[in-house]
C-alpha cells in the first residue's frame, strides 16, 4: 500500500532562532495526516490527533492506528520526508520501507536550475490545484502555536497539503516516464535512499564537549582581539587620522587600494564596456580619487563637542543643541596631507570591481598577499594576512562556535542537519550550523569539540571518532570523466600534484609552499582561469591545460554538448540544464565555469559520496557505532569502544569495493582507482591514520 503522509508539530523559539525538531523538550507532535492509495479515486484522508488542546479521549489509540497503517505501507510518499521521518521515528513509530520524497523528485528534475521546491512553489510550477489559504500564517503571526489553532482548521490545512502532494507525486511520475528524464530515475531512487540514511544520522547526533567548545571560543576571541588591535595600529599608520571601520568592505577597500569612489551610482556602470587593461586603469583613475593621510584637530566651532547651541532673537540659547555644521558632529576636523594613504595596490582586473570600490574577498586577499611576498612588501603582507585571518576567525565564531552553542540540544548532541535539495550540483548542504563550510584539512580547532557519545564503557574504554574521506576524489573523477592519460597516470603512480603546482608557481617568480599551492591545483577543473591573478599563478593555470590536454578537450566537449542540447549529462544519469547558453565571439559558451564545474562536483560529491555513505550505514546497521556526519568528501562515525576493529574493517572493505559499489548503483565501470582513507581519535581533530 502507498500512503501520503504529513506531520504538524509545535515549535520553540529561543535566542531569536526557531527550533522545529523533536529534540526540544517543549516541542510535540500535533497531527499526522495520511492519505492511502488508490489515489485516483478521491482525496480521502485520515488525521491522527496527538498533542492538541482539542484532543478527545477517543483519540487515545491514535498511535496504534497510525502504526497499523505504517505496518501495511510499501511506499511512503511526502514532501520533505526527512522532516516527517525524524518526527515519526523520534516519537517511537516504526517504518523502514521505501520512501518517495516529492521535494527531492522535483529538485532532480530541475537539472541544476535554481528555484524553490517548496510545496507551494511546486504547485505553482506544475499548475496544481492548491486551495490553501493564509489562515495558518495569520495564526502564527498572532503568536499561536500549532496545538492552539482550531483543530478543524489545522486538519483542513493538513488535508490540503496531502491533496497537493498527491497531485505532485502523480505529475512527477509522468515527468520521469518521459524519454528525456529516464536517466534521472536512478538518481532519484538513490537520493530517496540517502534521505533515510541522513534522517537516521540526524537523529543520532554527535556529542559535543562543551568545555572544549568554551576553550575554543576563548582562544578565538583572544586571537581576534589581538588581530584587531594590530590592524587598528596599522590603519593609523596607513591612513593617518581618517576613521576606518574594518567591518566595512568599502572602507577596507580604501585602505588596500588607496582610492575612494567619486560617484557610487555611476561607479559600476563605468566598467561595463571596459575591454582591456589600459582601458581598465584609465576608468579606475577617472572614477576614483587617490586618498591621502589626514591629521585631526579639535573643531573650534563646537570645541570638540560635535553640537552647538543656537540662540533666539532675544539672545537666549535654545534648549536643544544642533549638529555642528563645521565638523558634522564629529567634534574634530581632518586636514589633508600630501602623503598617499593606504597600501597603494591597484586592482588586477574589472572582476575586482564591487559596488563601492573593489572586492576584498578571500581570494583577492590571497592574491595580494602573494604579490606582497614576491615583492618583499613585508608591511603589506602582514596587514593583509591579519585582515584575512580576522575575517576567518570572525566567521568561525559566528558560524561554528555560536552555531554549535545555539543548536546543541539538552541531550548534549548536535543533530547535524543536511539537505539534498539546495545546491545546483547535487552535493549536500548544511544548516544549524552549516558544517559543509568547515575548512578542509586537519587543523581546524573547532573539530576538537566533537567527541564520542561513549565517554567510557564499563571496562574504562572510551569511544572514538573516525573520519573516512576520499583521496583527491574530484581530481580522480575528472581523470575518469575526461579519460586524460596524464591525470590517470599520476593517480596510478601517486604523483604529488600539489608539490608540482608549488614548483610551477615558484619557478615563475612567486615562492609558494605545497600547502599554499593546494588552493590552485584543481581550480582549473571548476572553470577557474589565470585572469585576475598574479603573473606566476596565471602561469600555472595556463600550464594546467597544456599538461592535461584530455581535460581541456573534455571541457570543450561539455561546452559543445551544452550548446547543442541545452544540457550535459554525467555517467550516473544526472543532468544539468543550461537553457540560456550561447556561444561567445571567442567560440566558448556562456556559463562555461558551471559547465566545467557541475559534472566533476556532481559525480564526486553528489553521486559517489552518498552511495558510500549508504554502504557504510548498511554495514553498521547491527552495531552500536553509527554515522554522525558527512562533510565534503568524508563521512564521520562515532565508534563504540568494543567495535573499533570492526569499524576499521568495514572502511577497508568499502575501500576495496569502491569500483563494485559504483557499478552496482549506477552501472558505471570506473577505470581510475578511488581511495577511501580513514583516521581515528578521541575527537574529530586529534586523529591518526588507520586505513
Amino acid at each position: 500500500m502507498k500512503i501520503i503522509l504529513d506531520v504538524e508539530n509545535t515549535t520553540t523559539k529561543r535566542d531569536g532562532k526557531l527550533h522545529l525538531d523533536p529534540f526540544e523538550p517543549d516541542n510535540s507532535l500535533t497531527l499526522v495526516g495520511v492519505q492511502e492509495s488508490p489515489f485516483w479515486t478521491k482525496d480521502k484522508s485520515t488525521v491522527f490527533v496527538f498533542d492538541h488542546k482539542e484532543r478527545v479521549i477517543t483519540d487515545d489509540d491514535a498511535d496504534k492506528r497510525l502504526q497499523r497503517v505504517l505496518d501495511n505501507t510499501t511506499l511512503l510518499i511526502g514532501h520533505n520526508l526527512q522532516y516527517d521521518l525524524q518526527w515519526l521515528w523520534e516519537c517511537g513509530f516504526r517504518y523502514d520501507g521505501e520512501i518517495y520524497d516529492t521535494m527531492l523528485g522535483a529538485y532532480i528534475l530541475q537539472r541544476g536550475q535554481k528555484g524553490s521546491v517548496s510545496l507551494e512553489n511546486c504547485a505553482e510550477r506544475y499548475n496544481l490545484d492548491m486551495k490553501k489559504s493564509d489562515t495558518l500564517k495569520d495564526y502564527f503571526r498572532r503568536g499561536f502555536q500549532t496545538d492552539e489553532i482550531p483543530l478543524d482548521e489545522l486538519s483542513e490545512y493538513l488535508r490540503q497539503d496531502l491533496a497537493v502532494t498527491k497531485q505532485l507525486y502523480m505529475r512527477l511520475e509522468d515527468e520521469y516516464r518521459a524519454d528525456e528524464s529516464r536517466s534521472l530515475i536512478t538518481v532519484r531512487d538513490v537520493t530517496n535512499k540517502v534521505c533515510k540514511a541522513l534522517t537516521k544520522m540526524y537523529l543520532k547526533g554527535i556529542a559535543i564537549d562543551r568545555d572544549a567548545l568554551a576553550q575554543v571560543k576563548k582562544d578565538f576571541v583572544q586571537e581576534l582581539n589581538e588581530i584587531e588591535g594590530r590592524l587598528q595600529e596599522h590603519v593609523k599608520r596607513l591612513m593617518g587620522d581618517t576613521p576606518i571601520n574594518l567591518n566595512s568592505p568599502e572602507q577596507v577597500s580604501q585602505v588596500i587600494f588607496s582610492r575612494i569612489v567619486k560617484n557610487k551610482k555611476e561607479w559600476a556602470l563605468a566598467f561595463e564596456n571596459v575591454i582591456d587593461k589600459d582601458d581598465f586603469r584609465k576608468t579606475v583613475k577617472e572614477n576614483s580619487n587617490l586618498m591621502v593621510k589626514t591629521k585631526a584637530s579639535i573643531c573650534e566651532a563646537c570645541n570638540g563637542k560635535g553640537k552647538v547651541f543656537k540662540t533666539k532673537k532675544d539672545g537666549t540659547p535654545f534648549l536643544k543643541p544642533n549638529r555642528c555644521p563645521e565638523c558634522d558632529t564629529r567634534g574634530y576636523k581632518l586636514a589633508k596631507s600630501n602623503q598617499m594613504a593606504g597600501l597603494g595596490f591597484f586592482p588586477l582586473s574589472k572582476d575586482w570591481v564591487s559596488a563601492n570600490g573593489f572586492s576584498t574577498s578571500k581570494g583577492n586577499l590571497e592574491t595580494l598577499i602573494n604579490i606582497s611576498k614576491s615583492k618583499d612588501m613585508t608591511d603589506a603582507e602582514n596587514f593583509l594576512t591579519d585582515l584575512k585571518r580576522q575575517s576567518a576567525v570572525s566567521s568561525y565564531l559566528s558560524s561554528f562556535v555560536e552555531g554549535i552553542e545555539a543548536y546543541t540540544k539538552p541531550d548534549g548532541k548536535l543533530h547535524v542537519s543536511l539537505t539534498q535539495h539546495v545546491t545546483a550540483t547535487g552535493r549536500f548542504s548544511g544548516r544549524n550550523p552549516n558544517m559543509q563550510n568547515m575548512p578542509r584539512g586537519g587543523t581546524f580547532p573547532v573539530k576538537k569539540v566533537f567527541v564520542s557519545r561513549w565517554n567510557y564503557n564499563q571496562f574504562g574504554m572510551k569511544g572514538k571518532i573516525l573520519e573516512a574521506d576520499f583521496a583527491q576524489l574530484e581530481f580522480r573523477v575528472a581523470a575518469f570523466l575526461s579519460q586524460d592519460k596524464v591525470a590517470m597516470e599520476e593517480v596510478s603512480t601517486g604523483f604529488d600534484v600539489h608539490s608540482y603546482t608549488a614548483k610551477i608557481i615558484s619557478d615563475a617568480g612567486q615562492p609558494t609552499t605545497r600547502q599554499e599551492a593546494k588552493a590552485h591545483t584543481f581550480a582549473p577543473l571548476y572553470g577557474a582561469t589565470g585572469f585576475g591573478r598574479t603573473k606566476a599563478e596565471a602561469e600555472y593555470y595556463t600550464h594546467f591545460m597544456d599538461k592535461y590536454k584530455g581535460i581541456a578537450k573534455w571541457h570543450k566537449r561539455l561546452g559543445d554538448q551544452a550548446l547543442n542540447d541545452g544540457y550535459v549529462m554525467i555517467p550516473s544519469g544526472r543532468q544539468y540544464a543550461f537553457p540560456d547558453v550561447e556561444r561567445r565571439a571567442s567560440g566558448s559558451p556562456t556559463h562555461f565555469t558551471m559547465i566545467k564545474n557541475y559534472p566533476v562536483q556532481g559525480f564526486a560529491t553528489g553521486d559517489i559520496v552518498p552511495i558510500v555513505l549508504l554502504e557504510i550505514d548498511k554495514r553498521l546497521e547491527s552495531m552500536k557505532s553509527c554515522l554522525v556526519n558527512t562533510v565534503h568528501d568524508s563521512v564521520v562515525i562515532d565508534v563504540h569502544p568494543a567495535e573499533e576493529d570492526k569499524v576499521i574493517s568495514i572502511i577497508r572493505d568499502v575501500n576495496d569495493s569502491l569500483t563494485d559499489i559504483i557499478k552496482d548503483y549506477y552501472d558505471v565501470t570506473i577505470n581510475v582507482p578511488m581511495v577511501l582513507e580513514a583516521k581515528i581519535g578521541n575527537n574529530w581533530l586529534d586523529t591518526k591514520d588507520v586505513v
